[in-house]
């Protein structure tokens, strides 16, 4: 409307000024101003009517911007008022609903309260009428109820007790034949998958000449030669009447090879005199510790094992100038260390691991300073200090029962570590001190009471104990099979396991005359 009234004002304008300029150029008086009053007024008769025309098409414009925007409030207004109709419907339904709801389980609880009423009562009679059936069974008895019970619950643990026995011999049973089957099948498979040379290395070597007459050239004059010879080596040198032949005597088969090869040099290049044989010793020494570490390396690179310490290697090289029982060690060693790898194959398990636990299990009987220490606690200490991992030093610390095997390669080591010491011809025994053994074994056994009979069998790996059955039960059987592995293991020594067998039986005799 603002807009209405000021088109208006300007059309009013317009027209008051035409009729001012017409009353001015009136008093002009002259034809040509008239004329141009007169197109003046024509023009603003025009001008006015345009400016009309122009302020109503605005304002139709605006009426319709105007229109439009109350119709589309008024379209929301009816939106939101619909929607609120409909949430006070859905409100209304839903109250009525919850209503109705709450009837039906006031309903329900009114139902469930009157059965459980119902419910208390017959419980009640129950109760009563099991008392009076109690009270009835007691005087019929002469038992309480709690007597009874107990009765009762003692008959049926006795019965659980023997049930589960039975069920448990069976299963044990049923285990130990499984378990025997499996573990003999897989020592035969890994044994038969192993071979190895048979031991017979000793304390002494024999160094071959061409005659006679060199053995004066290695003593000397006054024995210079063999004293020095001796001396540098530390290796008693027999020089008798046995034709070519010089013996080589020493405990250490390193120094013995020493000698032996220093011997060859100095036979070969014929220059024998004290200077020269410390040359030849010192420069041979050289040479075995070479070789030392070059049979270290090839026995790595057979076995497929990689990343030894540099001084684990010189030690297994060492193995091959040591024995044990006359069987020698880096034999020995080899032998475990494939043992191993088909056990731990057989079991599922890294066969590469226990393979390097085979070979290093003995390496405490190579050590250069040789403490007061097992061999299988040096061995340890000596794979913990370059760097081993810890289930291999278990291994190698475990396999003698020094300490208590924490993997499952501990006991591996040591089984395959008594196969290879027990197998025939591994190791070699002084004739007399295994008849000592034997004997010792069998008095041993002879020691219990009630036993008639002890006997020695299987070169010593059985020991059958034959005891009366008036004297010994079947109990003390037990017992006393159990007591003298004990005692075996505690009071002697021996290779491998002795089976122990205490057998006790009835035997009624009679004569038809």
């Amino acid at each position: 409307m603002d807009l209405l009234s000021i088109i208006i004002g300007l059309i009013i304008g317009a027209g008051a000024a035409a009729v001012i300029v017409s009353i001015i150029f009136k008093k002009g008086g002259d034809k040509k101003s008239q004329a141009l009053i007169e197109d003046a007024k024509a023009e603003a008769e025009v001008l006015r009517k345009e400016k009309i025309l122009q302020a109503k098409e605005k304002f139709l414009q605006l009426k319709e911007e105007h229109e439009k925007v109350i119709n589309e409030r008024e379209r929301k207004i009816a939106d939101l008022e619909n929607r609120a109709k409909q949430k006070n419907e859905s409100a209304s339904k839903q109250l009525e609903e919850v209503k109705r709801k709450e009837i039906d389980i006031d309903k329900i609880r009114e139902n469930l309260t009157h059965q459980l009423d119902i419910v208390g009562k017959k419980e009640t009679e129950l109760e009563k009428a099991h008392r009076k059936q109690v009270e009835q069974l007691e005087v019929i008895s002469g038992l309480t109820a709690e007597d009874a019970k107990s009765q009762l619950v003692e008959a049926l643990k006795a019965e659980a007790k023997t049930d589960a026995l039975a069920h448990i011999k069976d299963i044990v049973d049923e285990a130990k034949i499984n378990a025997n089957k499996e573990a003999r099948k897989i020592v035969v498979q890994t044994i038969q998958r192993v071979a190895t040379e048979q031991a017979v290395e000793n304390s002494v070597s024999v160094f071959n000449i061409e005659s006679d007459e060199i053995k004066g050239r290695i003593i000397g004059r006054e024995g210079r030669n063999i004293r020095a010879l001796e001396a540098a080596t530390g290796v008693e040198i027999i020089v008798d009447d046995t034709p070519e032949a010089i013996i080589l005597s020493c405990f250490d088969p390193v120094r013995r090879e020493i000698a032996r090869l220093s011997l060859h040099q100095l036979v070969t290049d014929g220059r024998i005199h004290p200077a020269r044989i410390e040359e030849v010793v010192k420069k041979t020494k050289k040479q075995l510790e070479e070789e030392i570490i070059e049979v270290g390396k090839r026995t790595t690179i057979d076995l497929g094992i990689h990343g030894l310490h540099p001084e684990l290697i010189r030690m297994v090289g060492r193995m091959k100038y040591r024995s044990s029982y006359g069987q020698n060690l880096l034999q020995h060693s080899r032998e475990v260390a494939n043992l191993c790898a088909t056990m731990a194959s057989e079991l599922g398990l890294n066969a590469k691991l226990a393979k390097r636990a085979g070979l290093l299990h003995d390496i405490g009987k190579v050590p250069d300073d040789e403490p007061e220490l097992p061999h299988a606690i040096l061995g340890m200490k000596i794979a913990e200090k370059y760097k081993e991992k810890p289930d291999i030093c278990n291994a190698i610390g475990a396999h003698h029962d020094e300490i208590e095997m924490t993997t499952i390669i501990s006991p591996i080591v040591q089984v395959c570590d008594a196969i290879s010491g027990a197998r025939p011809g591994a190791r070699r025994e002084i004739m007399e001190s295994y008849i000592q053994r034997i004997k010792d074994l069998e008095n041993i056994g002879m020691t219990y009471p009630g036993v008639e009979q002890a006997y020695a069998i299987q070169a010593g790996r059985e020991l059958r104990v034959i005891v009366e059955s008036g004297k010994v039960t079947d109990a003390e059987a037990d017992t006393m099979s159990f007591e003298l592995a004990q005692k075996i293991q505690t009071e002697m020594t021996y290779p491998g396991q002795v089976k122990v067998t205490v057998i006790r039986e009835k035997r009624a005799v009679n004569y038809a005359k």
